[in-house]
This record gives structure tokens, sequence and C-alpha cells, in this order.
């Protein structure tokens, strides 16, 4: 139990350190997986089971409202939830008509910050698909099912990196009523 007067620490680690570790596990998933595919695989169920806890640290440390649109919540991600793990603010645009489809691009990336390119051996490696994992993990614990994917990656030559979010199915507003 703690005493009362007390703070709680916030414990926080360098972003140079987390970023080299992260670099650690990807090399290391390499090594225990011949295809790209595996291991695109293993960063996405690791970073879906990273979003599905952090979600509860990101609702009570940003003290956002409730979003009321899919493109408020890809906004709340860009702006509030991007700052605040990965300390860059990508920006957002609607690639669809329908509104459910957005795109989060990123001039920079931190999580590539001692990349320099990738294998030509391990071209289809989606080195980032952590992200992915995460974004959909938090999201499906607020209740929106989506599909996220990497569309456009630095590190295979494109000019941005760009992360796409469609959202599944139409949000319904349901009202609950106690008999």
């Amino acid at each position: 139990s703690r005493s009362p007067g007390r703070k709680q620490e916030n414990h926080k680690i360098s972003r140079e350190l987390f970023v080299l570790t992260y670099g650690a596990l990807v090399a290391q998933l390499c090594k225990d997986y011949e295809k790209d595919e595996d291991v695109n695989a293993c960063l996405d169920r690791m970073g879906y089971s990273i979003g599905i806890r952090l979600i509860d640290d990101f609702l009570a440390r940003s003290a956002v409202k409730k979003c009321r649109s899919y493109s408020e919540t890809a906004d709340i991600i860009a702006q509030v939830a991007f700052k605040m793990y990965l300390g860059v603010t990508p920006s957002v645009s609607c690639i669809s008509a329908t509104g459910n489809e957005f795109s989060l691009i990123l001039d920079k990336n931190p999580l590539v910050d001692f990349v320099e390119e990738l294998p030509a051996e391990r071209a289809s490696l989606c080195y980032c698909n952590l992200l992915c994992g995460v974004i959909r993990g938090a999201l499906e614990m607020v209740h929106l099912a989506a599909e996220v994917s990497f569309l456009q990656d630095r590190l295979k030559g494109d000019a941005v990196t760009e992360i796409g979010i469609t959202f599944l199915r139409k949000p319904e507003d349901r009202k609950h009523r106690r008999n």
C-alpha cells in the first residue's frame, strides 16, 4: 500500500533506448522466422496485445471525450496518441467518400531513427508493423473494429510513411435502457 503523501511515479524510458530495443526485437524476429510475412504477423500480434492494454493508460492520461465520428477518432489518434507515446504528430487525411478510411502520414517515424534501409532479402518486411497492431488493438477495446496497414514506408523508398486505417462497420447508436 502507498503512503498517503507519496506521489505515483511516472517511469519513462528514453526514446533512443526504446528505438534501439525495438530494433533488436525486429532483428531477433528476423533470425527466428525465415519469411517476412511471419515476422510481420508476429509484430502485428505483439502490437495488438500492447494496444489492448495501452488504451486504458491512454484514456486515463489524455482525458479525451467520446469521439462522435471516425474523423474525430482519427484526429485523436494522430494529435493525442502519437504525440503522447511517440512524440510525433502525423497528418490525417480521409481517403474515402464514405468517411471510414483514413491515412496517418508521418513525415518522421521515430521507430526508424537508427535504420538506414532494409536488407534486400527482407524487402517485404514491414518493420514498424507493431504500430498497426497497437492501433487495431486499442480501437477494438473501444468497440471500433478496424483494418490497419502500412500504405507507404520510407524504409521501402516511399516519400513518406503512411498508415491506413479502415473502420469496418458503422458506429451504432445504442441507447441502453434500464428496465
